[in-house]
Parts: C-alpha cells; structure tokens; sequence
C-alpha cells in the first residue's frame, strides 16, 4: 500500500532525513552531503527544538527510510520521538558531530562523508 506522501516524482532514492538542533549548520550541510555523489540519496532536514527553521514532525519522520543524526542529544530526541508515534523498523544514524563548524564548512563535509561512508561499510 502507498504511504500518503510517495510521490511519483521522488523516484525509488532511499530517503534520507537528516537531523541537528536548529536545522542552520550541520543537518543542512549533512543534507547537501547525502544527497550528491556517491550518496545520491533523497534528502530533507531539519532540527529538535521548536526554532528550528524546519522542526522535526511525525510526517518527516515517517517520510523518511533512514535518519541521519548529528550528535547524541539529536539521536536521543529522535529515537524518543520514533517511539512515542509508534514508527516501526527506522534506522538512526548517529555521525557524532560536534556544533563548532559553520554551513557547508569544507571540514565539516569531509567528516559528514567519512563518518557516514563508515557506518554504511
């Protein structure tokens, strides 16, 4: 049966959400990461806390085949959250990624990349 939000459109890409506090620096920049090569992946994201620009909601959690964290307070979160809507079988990802690089940090998307290449080997 089709989930309410499969679109024609988003192909058969493994989707990929990808999470950080406020959804400005790392889970923007993992999002970048995760969706260009070698990854190719479907990618949204967003933040825990209600300021993020894109809070996390019950409908990205569902969206999503895998959600990608930034650090252990964000994969504590979603796991919580995954639970309490009764989400079955989504995998979460912890990269363990300190808060200390800007947007699209060159450093910051060599670790996304190494860490997450890591997990999938």
């Amino acid at each position: 049966m089709p989930r309410a939000y499969d679109n024609v459109w988003q192909g058969e890409t493994k989707r990929v959400l990808t999470v950080c506090s406020a959804n400005m620096l790392r889970s923007p920049t993992m999002q970048v990461v995760l969706s260009a090569p070698p990854f190719n992946y479907n990618t949204r994201s967003c933040g825990i806390y209600d300021f993020a620009l894109v809070p996390v909601t019950q409908e990205l959690l569902d969206w999503a085949d895998e959600i990608v964290c930034a650090d252990n307070e964000h994969a504590e979160r979603i796991v919580q959250l995954v639970h309490k809507y009764g989400i079955k079988d989504k995998p979460v990802v912890n990269l363990r990624i300190p808060d200390h690089y800007e947007y699209r940090n060159p450093k910051l998307i060599r670790l996304i990349a190494e860490r997450y290449q890591a997990i999938i080997d």
